[in-house]
């Protein structure tokens, strides 16, 4: 029978306990270290576990002292060391927390404000000029503005922190005492945005740390791991999956951006990583590739071998032979994959160097995760098991068992801003209606088939769910991403792709082919994917194209952006 909890850690009902509780257990443990350029020399700053703690309470009297309690603060700037400390602080005063996405146009920057009704907003100096606008607009509440970097027109986070520290000096205990309704509403987070007007979910305290502790019972987080935190804070899954940081003893860095991950997990001796499919499959691939120019492929291929099977014997020294490898990447141990289907053979290849490797399924709207793999049970292409705490049926099952994934959870949210509709539709006697189609084998494993927006309905009532044909096009080499949709003829549709092609793999392994020989190649190899699939699932036409996808910040295709793009309505169940 399968265990269902591995660590022990306490059930808690708001953040402000599972923030205290960290502090007290890891008091000198490093939370964050800071990289600090001036010129050529760069230098590093440690925040202890303590220190932070102080800082939250030091900007947390500040922002009370300034009239924000029981406010809603709006959050917009890159991920740095001022966004968790300015999230962490609004929460343990009970003030309304809503992270903004810093890749939103100015307009929709100003939408999101004005529909949030945020009252204050802290933010980087990027964005100035747009909320110099903001204040002249009148549909706008915003009455404070409080910016991470020092400029004219604005407050300054660090004189707001020294305010507050001269208060607490002066036994000002307002911010420190404050009681936390754990149901109330703490944060409005808008979803990734696939459609041009996202819903904006309402998570309270209870629905984050009872996420927090259910992850905690079977996912192996260590309180020496040191994690990159690459994943935008403005998305749940990265703003709790920092909050799993603190909770854990964990030390965050920040990249220098996408470029620089490589670097980044070298400079900082990176252990643990959350982050999306593209991402990781991206570091594999130069990971592989770095062995090839090796000329080591064979050689690891052998020992990827022998060390599986002495794992069956339960002796495991895959991060000795693989030590050289795993250097390469800072001595990563531990990754964590969400937000989209993660390649069965990155997982594998990562596992079986050694470097522990899961994939998660959650949403913005169950504060976000449902299901995970962990150490001890992992099965490739499934999304693992359901926390303890949440309860996972399949609804208006097919005859192959697939069918609406509904859960019933703590974490799930309270329901969507100002959109009673909208929570009627999802929220039904007390279950969530996800909008995602799955199945659940007879191990207990829970399997993403795809969304219920995006599934293609052939006239002669057949489904066909893009996400599984887009998995197996994706491993063409000549292919760097594509999405699978249906192009009208007639009364049916015929099932196509588009296709962006990979240009380096074209110049290093196809030199001397143009664009319409590349496209017969990639055409051919379709339709051997074609192969694997029954035949009313086949793709019968191919747009190419070197152009970047319109995409979510958390790298997903905005698919009906892109149908717009070519005119054209897919043919939805």
């Amino acid at each position: 029978m399968r265990e269902e909890t591995f660590f022990e850690y306490p059930v808690f009902d708001n953040v402000k306990q599972v923030i205290y509780h960290s502090v007290e257990k890891y008091p000198n443990n490093i939370a964050f270290k800071l990289k600090e350029k001036n010129g050529e020399e760069i230098k590093y700053k440690d925040i202890t576990y303590t220190e932070f703690m102080e800082e939250v309470n030091n900007l947390g009297t500040g922002l009370f002292n300034i009239g924000l309690k029981g406010k809603r603060v709006a959050i917009l700037s890159k991920n740095r060391y001022e966004w968790p400390l300015t999230y962490v602080a609004l929460l343990l005063g009970g003030m309304i927390a809503v992270p903004l996405d810093k890749g939103l146009t100015d307009i929709e920057i100003e939408n999101s404000i004005i529909r949030s009704k945020v009252d204050a907003i802290v933010y980087e100096e990027k964005y100035i000029d747009i909320l110099d606008k903001i204040k002249n607009n009148k549909e706008s509440n915003l009455k404070e503005f409080i910016c991470m970097d020092k400029v004219d027109n604005a407050k300054y986070i660090r004189d707001i922190i020294n305010i507050g520290r001269e208060k607490i000096s002066k036994g000002i205990r307002e911010f420190i005492d404050f009681k936390i309704d754990d149901k109330a509403l703490a944060t409005l987070v808008f979803t990734s945005g696939t459609t041009s007007k996202s819903k904006i979910v309402m998570l309270s305290q209870y629905n984050i740390a009872r996420n927090i502790s259910d992850m905690q019972l079977v996912e192996d987080f260590r309180s020496t791991d040191v994690n990159l935190a690459f994943l935008p804070f403005h998305h749940t899954f990265g703003s709790t999956g920092q909050l799993i940081m603190l909770s854990s003893g964990i030390t965050t860095a920040f990249p220098d951006g996408l470029r620089y991950i490589a670097q980044n997990l070298k400079e900082y001796h990176i252990t643990f990583f959350v982050g999306v499919p593209i991402l990781i499959e991206a570091i594999y691939k130069k990971l592989n590739e770095g062995i090839e120019k090796k000329g080591k492929t064979r050689t690891v291929k052998i020992a990827k071998v022998f060390t599986n099977l002495l794992l069956k014997f339960g002796i495991d020294i895959r991060r000795k032979v693989f030590k050289e490898i795993i250097d390469e990447l800072g001595g990563l141990r531990f990754v964590i994959s969400g937000a989209a289907n993660l390649d069965p053979k990155v997982e594998k290849g990562l596992n079986d160097l050694g470097i522990l490797t899961v994939q998660g399924y959650g949403l913005t709207e169950t504060a976000p995760v449902l299901c995970a793999e962990n150490y001890k049970y992992r099965k490739y292409g499934s999304v693992g098991f359901p926390m303890k705490n949440v309860q996972i049926r399949i609804e208006g099952k097919s005859k192959d068992g697939i069918g609406e994934i509904v859960v019933k959870a703590p974490n799930v949210m309270l329901g969507y801003y100002e959109d009673e509709e909208a929570t009627k539709k999802v929220l039904k006697d007390g279950w969530l209606y996800t909008g995602d189609y799955g199945y659940i084998d007879d191990k207990g494993y829970v399997y993403i088939t795809g969304r219920k927006k995006n599934v293609i309905v052939l006239k002669n009532g057949k489904k066909v769910f893009p996400e599984e044909i887009e998995e197996h096009i994706n491993k063409i080499d000549l292919v760097q991403e594509c999405f699978v949709f249906g192009l009208p003829k007639g009364d049916d549709v015929v099932l196509s792709v588009k296709v962006k092609y990979d240009e380096d793999v074209a110049k290093s392994k196809y030199p001397d082919l143009n664009k319409e020989e590349l496209r017969k190649v990639i055409w051919d190899k379709i339709k051997e994917k074609n192969k694997l699939v029954p035949q009313y699932k086949y793709v019968k036409n191919m747009i190419l194209t070197n152009e970047e996808f319109a995409k979510t910040t958390t790298n997903k295709i905005k698919r009906f952006e892109e149908l717009r793009k070519m005119n054209l309505r897919v043919n939805n169940g």
